[in-house]
């Protein structure tokens, strides 16, 4: 954001491979929580800084479509709530009780992937 690394404070982004939205154009590739926050995001995102890390990039809790009147949509509560994201436990209580519902649901990396390439058999000797 303005030239400055900004990461969502208080959630980790498991790896879950990279994915392809094939429907849009242009091509979009990024893992399943860049590609949500990819659909998410349409205009001004409102960032306040919680932490700078020692390489000058800021963790931050960050909200959309926020306006005088509504809060907006904290963007690490929208990740948790798909199942994308992994609340660390600094980050705010909220975001504890988000992941253990995604995660009683079944959502995101706590559900099965149907698209995910299994290793191959290696047969017993």
């Amino acid at each position: 954001i303005k030239d400055q690394v900004v990461h969502l404070y208080g959630i980790y982004l498991p790896p879950t491979g990279r994915q392809c939205q094939s429907n849009l154009s242009p091509l979009r590739c990024g893992s399943r929580a860049v590609l949500a926050l990819d659909f998410k995001v349409k205009g001004f995102v409102h960032c306040f800084p919680q932490w700078e890390n020692p390489d000058l990039s800021l963790d931050a809790i960050c909200y959309v479509d926020r306006t005088s009147f509504d809060p907006g949509i904290d963007l690490a509560e929208y990740l948790l709530e798909r199942g994308w994201a992994v609340a660390l436990p600094e980050g705010p209580f909220q975001y504890q009780a988000i992941e253990k519902i995604a995660r009683s649901r079944g959502l995101g990396v706590w559900g099965w992937q149907v698209d995910s390439q299994l290793p191959p058999l290696v047969p017993v000797d």
